[in-house]
Protein backbone atom coordinates (compact mmCIF):
# COMPACT_ATOMS: atom_id res chain seq x y z
CA UNK A 1 0.00 0.00 0.00
CA UNK A 2 1.31 3.44 -0.78
CA UNK A 3 1.45 6.36 1.64
CA UNK A 4 -1.35 8.30 -0.03
CA UNK A 5 -3.77 5.41 0.24
CA UNK A 6 -2.73 4.71 3.84
CA UNK A 7 -3.31 8.35 4.78
CA UNK A 8 -6.76 8.44 3.17
CA UNK A 9 -8.28 7.15 6.43
CA UNK A 10 -8.86 9.92 9.05
CA UNK A 11 -7.71 7.89 12.07
CA UNK A 12 -4.46 7.05 10.34
CA UNK A 13 -3.85 10.71 9.58
CA UNK A 14 -4.50 11.45 13.25
CA UNK A 15 -1.98 8.79 14.30
CA UNK A 16 0.62 10.42 12.05
CA UNK A 17 -0.23 13.88 13.42
CA UNK A 18 0.27 12.56 16.97
CA UNK A 19 3.67 11.12 16.08
CA UNK A 20 4.78 14.27 14.30
CA UNK A 21 3.75 16.48 17.24
CA UNK A 22 4.79 14.28 20.14
CA UNK A 23 7.60 12.17 18.74
CA UNK A 24 8.04 8.52 19.58
CA UNK A 25 4.98 6.91 21.19
CA UNK A 26 4.10 3.43 22.32
CA UNK A 27 1.14 1.57 20.86
CA UNK A 28 -0.78 2.05 24.11
CA UNK A 29 -0.04 5.80 24.19
CA UNK A 30 -1.41 6.06 20.66
CA UNK A 31 -4.41 3.87 21.41
CA UNK A 32 -5.28 5.97 24.48
CA UNK A 33 -5.94 8.92 22.15
CA UNK A 34 -8.82 7.14 20.37
CA UNK A 35 -12.26 5.93 21.32
CA UNK A 36 -11.89 2.66 19.45
CA UNK A 37 -10.41 -0.63 20.57
CA UNK A 38 -6.65 -1.08 20.82
CA UNK A 39 -7.02 -3.85 18.22
CA UNK A 40 -8.52 -1.35 15.75
CA UNK A 41 -5.60 1.03 16.32
CA UNK A 42 -3.20 -1.87 15.94
CA UNK A 43 -4.64 -2.52 12.48
CA UNK A 44 -4.20 1.14 11.55
CA UNK A 45 -0.61 1.01 12.79
CA UNK A 46 0.00 -2.08 10.67
CA UNK A 47 -1.28 -0.34 7.52
CA UNK A 48 0.87 2.71 8.23
CA UNK A 49 3.93 0.50 8.81
CA UNK A 50 3.34 -1.44 5.60
CA UNK A 51 3.13 1.86 3.70
CA UNK A 52 6.37 2.92 5.45
CA UNK A 53 4.66 6.04 6.82
CA UNK A 54 5.67 5.07 10.35
CA UNK A 55 8.45 2.96 11.80
CA UNK A 56 8.23 0.56 14.71
CA UNK A 57 10.96 -0.37 17.15
CA UNK A 58 10.62 -3.14 19.72
CA UNK A 59 12.02 -2.49 23.18
CA UNK A 60 11.41 -5.38 25.54
CA UNK A 61 7.61 -5.82 25.58
CA UNK A 62 6.94 -2.37 24.17
CA UNK A 63 6.47 -1.31 20.58
CA UNK A 64 7.49 2.27 19.89
CA UNK A 65 6.34 4.13 16.81
CA UNK A 66 7.85 7.11 15.01
CA UNK A 67 6.91 9.03 11.89
CA UNK A 68 9.00 8.39 8.78
CA UNK A 69 9.39 11.85 7.17
CA UNK A 70 10.69 10.31 3.92
CA UNK A 71 7.27 8.74 3.38
CA UNK A 72 5.76 12.05 2.34
CA UNK A 73 8.38 12.69 -0.36
CA UNK A 74 6.34 10.79 -2.94
CA UNK A 75 3.18 12.70 -1.96
CA UNK A 76 5.01 16.02 -2.22
CA UNK A 77 6.41 15.09 -5.63
CA UNK A 78 2.95 14.06 -6.84
CA UNK A 79 1.38 17.30 -5.58
CA UNK A 80 4.19 19.38 -7.12
CA UNK A 81 3.67 17.62 -10.45
CA UNK A 82 -0.05 18.42 -10.38
CA UNK A 83 0.66 22.04 -9.45
CA UNK A 84 3.21 22.39 -12.27
CA UNK A 85 0.73 20.98 -14.80
CA UNK A 86 -2.00 23.29 -13.57
CA UNK A 87 0.34 26.31 -13.68
CA UNK A 88 1.35 25.52 -17.28
CA UNK A 89 -2.31 25.39 -18.28
CA UNK A 90 -3.03 28.68 -16.55
CA UNK A 91 0.01 30.27 -18.24
CA UNK A 92 -1.27 29.13 -21.66
CA UNK A 93 -4.72 30.53 -20.87
CA UNK A 94 -3.18 33.82 -19.74
CA UNK A 95 -1.17 34.08 -22.99
CA UNK A 96 -4.23 33.29 -25.09
CA UNK A 97 -6.30 35.94 -23.32
CA UNK A 98 -3.54 38.53 -23.76
CA UNK A 99 -3.32 37.71 -27.47
CA UNK A 100 -7.05 38.31 -27.88
CA UNK A 101 -6.67 41.75 -26.38
CA UNK A 102 -9.32 43.80 -24.55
Amino acid sequence: MDALLALAEPRRRRVVELLVRRGQLSASEISDQFEVTPQAISQHLRVLREADVIRMEKRAQQRLYTFNPRSVDAIQEWAASLAATWNRRLDRLDRALKEQGP
